[in-house]
């Protein structure tokens, strides 16, 4: 029964709900400052009452797909057409106002733009007063037009300067010029798609307040979650090696080769004199440049990392110029799970390091990533990882990738 009479709320920061408030103080103060300048001191009249309703969703529940304009703007537009034709039609009060809310909530959702305050809005056409009455259809260009347009433009202004929120919502795209979300990452290993959620809102049999983007992240979080719960905080600064060997721009290609041999590496992060990772040099990034095909490899790799004598050259003669640009990186406070769709899904074999200042501070090889979820599985993550040494390399092969 306590259940029932008490639900559970959706949960959320206190400073989520403090800002829910700021934002419908600032809005709603702003709709009767500009009303009192537009029509006077009578400008109470140019405030709608289902306006407080939608700034609980525009401003506590910014997100919702209740709370986006369409939505916003359709549902009060709707309503209102249907609760003055529904009071101009129906003699009696009473059931012109059921009529209207009843039909706006059925319009609403064939035209895809439910807002549950747009039934205050039907019940104000139909009992609006005098005033409504006399406007008619006009009532949906002034007040409740002007209300929309105002109230709309505050919550995209106010919605966009408060911290975390953005309004009109969209889910954040993957950014291609950086690794894939290990949420879309965990989800599409889960096999589970857009349509399936969709399906599964479906079969629930009611209206649930959360889009499938929405659902999607909940489910990806929820996995990633029970991951590093089951795990530990285990962090890439935990399992990264720290005496990592660097270049910078300038670095004569003869010198980074060499370094390569002698260190027993596949790559090498560039790095600015800031110590900020601006590029890797691999192997691969040598073998293409020289265009080494397999019948001339060795010899083309040699002209092509030998340095060339005089002035002026024509092929690349330093790191910076065969490097890959701004490469993957991860921060070391980062969890481990979120190197494994780097690795898997960029076929890369290392990945820098780097601290909250974007400098470089280790180096986390698919080695390392092995030995740690290896540990993890044989139920003793948390003993220092360690991977053998090579004689005589004299740097742990945990560079190697």
């Amino acid at each position: 029964m306590a259940q029932l009479l008490f639900p559970k709320q959706p949960p959320a920061p206190l400073k989520e709900k403090w800002a829910g408030a700021l934002g419908s103080l600032v809005a709603t103060l702003g709709l009767g400052w500009i009303s009192l300048h537009t029509v006077g001191p009578t400008g109470t009249v140019f405030l709608i009452a289902s306006m407080g309703s939608s700034a609980v969703l525009l401003f506590a529940a910014a997100h919702s797909p209740l709370a986006q304009p369409w939505p916003f703007v359709g549902g009060h537009l709707v309503s209102a057409f249907i609760g003055v034709t529904m009071h101009q039609w129906v003699p009696d009060p009473v059931l012109a106002a059921a009529l209207a809310v009843s039909l706006s909530i059925f319009v609403m959702h064939v035209s895809n733009c439910l807002h549950p305050p747009g039934g205050a809005t039907a019940l104000t056409a139909v009992f609006g007063g005098p005033e409504i009455d006399r406007l008619g259809y006009e009532f949906l260009l002034a007040p409740l037009g002007l209300n929309i347009v105002v109230y709309l433009a505050l919550a995209v202004v106010v919605n966009n300067v408060l911290p975390g929120r953005r309004y009109p919502f969209k889910a954040p795209e993957q950014r291609p010029d950086r690794y894939e979300d290990p949420l879309n990452w965990v989800l599409n290993r889960a096999g589970l798609k857009t349509q399936d959620l969709e399906y599964a809102l479906r079969q629930i049999g009611g209206y649930i307040d959360v889009s499938p983007d929405d659902l999607q992240q909940i489910h990806a979080r929820a996995s990633l979650h029970a991951f590093e719960r089951r795990m530990g905080k285990i962090t890439c600064g935990d399992i990264m090696a720290r005496d990592v060997t660097t270049v910078e721009y300038g670095t004569h290609l003869e010198e980074v080769w060499q370094l390569m041999r002698t260190r027993r590496v596949k790559g090498l992060p560039v790095l600015d004199r800031a110590r900020r990772v601006i590029g890797i040099v691999t192997i691969v990034d040598f073998i293409k440049r020289a265009d080494a095909r397999p019948e001339h490899v060795f010899d083309r790799l040699v002209r092509f990392i030998r340095q060339t004598p005089g002035l002026r050259t024509e092929k690349p003669e330093v790191a910076g110029e065969i490097m890959t640009p701004s490469p993957i990186t991860a921060r070391e406070d980062e969890h481990i799970l979120t190197l494994v769709p780097l690795f898997s899904e960029h076929d890369i074999h290392h990945i820098p390091i780097v601290g909250h200042d974007g400098k470089l501070t280790g180096m986390v090889t698919q080695s390392d990533l092995m030995a740690a979820l290896y540990n993890y599985r044989a139920g003793d993550l948390r003993r220092p990882i360690r991977l053998p040494q090579p004689k005589g390399s004299g740097e742990s092969r945990r560079h190697a990738g």
